[in-house]
């Protein structure tokens, strides 16, 4: 019933807000009572990885109970069934993914614990028939994790060899700030940011790397029959560094978490879900200062890419040259908007962020101000519904069409 569907979204909404609140208890303890601006007890990382499973678990369920409309994503996640309670600890302790992620779906996970992921897969290749009639052996990992592992060798040590060469808060340095052209600051904090990335790709991929190794990750098969690891791969070395939109380097980037806002928040948010999404994701990362006012500014950032897509980008569009141009200067374009939102997220504190927004004079929050006043741009939510109205109005002619026709028919 609906009263019953309405009491059930309630309780996972509690269950969402509690579970995120103890993650964020847990992180002012560890800031503010351990150790302000040091990791050296951080035990919060596996709390946000299991916040993320428990959270998405329970929506999952949700959607399983559920009669209402459900997105083609939230249909394939849906649990049907109550898990049970090793079922359910299992896939939120499981060691492959309790220290570093990345986070999983309970279905996907279940599945490969129950050895059907390959033959899901299959299934799925084989456009729905048993298997593709012809039995295909269990595709062996030992590629994907050896490929992976040297991608962790290589960001590891691009990252020991640079990041004391270019340390981002030397942005902010007085003299450095005062003696040197804006335009070589702009390449300084380009080539910091780069030499800081590594370090979430060792990470991430050295995470992806072990699930593999476990047999878990596997996403069906290319187009020339190799098969696919990619399941809960976190980022896209080259799509992140050579993307050409703000939102192209975000999905791109910890595309896991990425997945999670969108499924719990993104979709489920009635009102201005772009804000409240980047406002989670501040809550979810910590309490230091510097992640609110880097997805504070990233709110206005994507705001303003999406208006200058959506009025500047079919300019473009009428020659293979004009693309190219146009994507040479929205990677660039990018690539400094996004070292811009991240910097106090690496200085972390107050102070030090706004001595650098300072420097810049908040060129890049002013640019998207102005952007985002002066080009129009409807919120995709708004477009989808316009979309859903049109093929309604759209039905409607026919069906009207059609009784009209029927009607002749009759008095003929």
């Amino acid at each position: 019933s609906n009263s019953s569907c309405l009491c059930c979204f309630c309780f996972f909404r509690y269950c969402f807000i509690v579970t995120l609140g103890y993650l964020i208890v847990c992180q002012i303890t560890r800031v503010y009572v351990f150790d302000y601006g040091m990791y050296s007890a951080d035990f919060t990382g596996p709390m946000m990885v299991i916040t993320q499973k428990i959270t998405s678990m329970a929506f999952e369920i949700h959607d399983g109970k559920t009669e209402g409309q459900l997105t083609p994503s939230q249909k394939y996640l849906a649990i049907s069934r109550m898990p049970s309670l090793l079922e359910y600890l299992s896939y939120n302790c499981n060691f492959m993914g309790i220290l570093a992620g990345p986070t999983c779906s309970y279905n996907d996970y279940m599945a490969f614990m129950e050895g059907t992921s390959y033959q899901r897969r299959h299934q799925e290749n084989a456009n729905g028939k048993e298997n593709g009639k012809a039995k295909q052996p269990e595709p062996s990992p030992k590629r994907a994790v050896v490929s992976k592992l040297c991608t962790c060798a290589i960001s590891l040590t691009t990252y020991l060899s640079l990041y004391r060469l270019l340390p981002v808060d030397h942005s902010i340095d007085e003299h450095f700030v005062s003696t040197t052209p804006f335009y070589l600051q702009v390449v300084y904090l380009y080539l910091a940011m780069l030499a800081l990335r590594p370090k979430y790709y060792f990470v991430w991929t050295l995470a992806d790397a072990i699930n593999n190794a476990a047999g878990f990750g596997f996403n069906g098969y290319d187009a020339d029959g190799s098969p696919r690891w990619d399941l809960i791969s976190n980022l896209r070395i080259l799509d992140i560094e050579f993307a050409t939109s703000f939102k192209l380097f975000l999905d791109n980037w910890n595309i896991q978490t990425a997945q999670w806002l969108k499924r719990v928040c993104y979709e489920r948010c009635p009102v201005n879900p772009t804000a409240a999404t980047f406002l989670l994701s501040a809550m979810w990362h910590g309490v230091y200062p510097g992640y609110y006012l880097t997805f504070v500014t990233g709110i206005g950032m994507t705001m303003a890419a999406r208006a200058v897509r959506h009025n500047i980008r079919p300019y473009f569009l009428v020659s293979d040259s004009h693309k190219r141009v146009y994507d040479v200067i929205t990677w660039a374009s990018t690539q400094v908007a996004i070292c811009y939102t991240v910097v106090p997220f690496v200085l972390l504190a107050v102070g030090p962020s706004l001595k650098f927004y300072s420097s810049w004079y908040f060129c890049l929050h002013l640019l998207c101000l102005l952007v985002v006043l002066v080009l129009p741009v409807k919120s995709r939510r708004r477009q989808a519904r316009a979309k859903e109205d049109a093929a309604q109005d759209e039905q409607r002619d026919h069906s009207s069409t059609d009784n009209n026709c029927n009607q002749k028919d009759k008095s003929t």
